[in-house]
């Protein structure tokens, strides 16, 4: 043997051996975890509370416009929309870092909203003029107002972008608008008080939540039939205290979600059957709700007991409540 290589291992030996202390070096040290974040309007401070989604820690109160409530994310999860209702605008915050990047204009009393699935436009409920205003988020501009029912609320559109529904609340209807034509293709009559229309998954149904009326209607969006109506029954709760409100249902259409405001109850609901599976006890007043990313968790605002509950879908059962400000009223989560 050469001596210059006498007592060497073999060059493959080597790259082996330094593998393996790679990885072993890496489990013993792995990477730190990497959370999203969880942003909540509470409409009473004039606040946007930050949560840290793996310890559910708050990282950052933002001041806000006079009370927030309607949010939503952009498709990036990079930038949030705020509705500022008393201040009659739209603010859009920088996910990352938290500053103030732009405000939209939105009409008088902004309360919610909802993005075109590409991001752009933005439609916006203004429920003391009775229109929804159409607004282009990349220039600030207003393309548009649909004369609607008397206080619109909610807004849903369908998965294509295609389809835009709204509630009004005093009419009880749930305006169906086409997106290019920007006119209302169909008025459809529901409870009272109807407050948030979400699409199935694959675009063929609408659900909207009637707070006073405490049902949900199911709409089939091909006719334009209501073709089921839910009500809740829950032991030990007064019926008038069951609002259902908030609406979200699973990426794979199988599971909704239904809060039910003071009854303080989320019904779980069986997409196919119409069966509710279960009621969970959440805070007071529950009011909207958002998936995590990765659906695995629902997060719920709790209007009264100012504090959000988080739910492990897969389990249907409430993990944790987070305290936040007073009166949080919409949450959204990002990556």
């Amino acid at each position: 043997m050469n001596s210059r290589l006498a007592g060497r291992a073999p060059l493959a030996f080597v790259r082996t051996v330094t593998a393996g202390a790679a990885l072993a070096a890496l489990a013993a040290f792995p990477a730190p975890a990497w959370a999203g974040k969880v942003f909540v309007t509470n409409e009473r401070d004039h606040t946007m509370t930050v949560l840290d989604s793996d310890s559910l820690s708050t990282i950052e109160t933002i001041k806000t416009g006079r009370r927030p409530r309607g949010l939503t994310a952009s498709p990036d999860g990079k930038l949030i929309y705020v509705c500022a209702s008393d201040d009659d605008r739209v603010e859009v915050y920088d996910a990352n870092d938290y500053h103030l990047v732009k405000t939209l204009p939105s009409g008088p009393d902004p309360e919610l909203f909802i993005l075109h699935p590409s991001g752009n436009p933005l439609y916006i409920a203004n429920e003391d003029d009775a229109l929804v205003t159409i607004v282009n988020t990349e220039t600030g501009k207003v393309e548009g107002e649909i004369p609607v029912g008397v206080e619109p609320e909610g807004m849903g559109i369908s998965p294509d972008g295609k389809l835009l529904v709204n509630t009004s609340e005093t009419t009880s209807m749930a305006h169906f608008i086409d997106t290019q034509t920007k006119q209302i293709v169909e008025n459809v009559l529901v409870d009272s008080r109807p407050r948030v229309a979400m699409f199935t998954p694959d675009g063929k149904f609408t659900w909207v939540s009637a707070e006073v009326g405490g049902t949900v209607s199911v709409i089939d969006n091909a006719t334009h039939q209501v073709v089921k109506k839910l009500s809740f029954a829950i032991p030990g709760v007064n019926d008038e205290a069951i609002q259902p409100v908030g609406i979200r249902i699973t990426a794979d259409g199988k599971t909704a979600f239904v809060a039910l405001g003071p009854a303080n109850r989320v019904a779980v609901v069986d997409v196919q059957s119409y069966e509710i599976k279960k009621y969970l006890l959440v805070g007071q007043r529950v009011w909207q709700m958002a998936f995590s990313p990765d659906g695995k968790t629902l997060y719920t605002t709790n209007g009264n007991s100012n504090d959000v509950s988080v739910i492990d879908v897969d389990d249907l059962k409430v993990k944790k409540s987070v305290a936040v400000g007073r009166g949080p009223w919409g949450v959204v989560a990002v990556p």
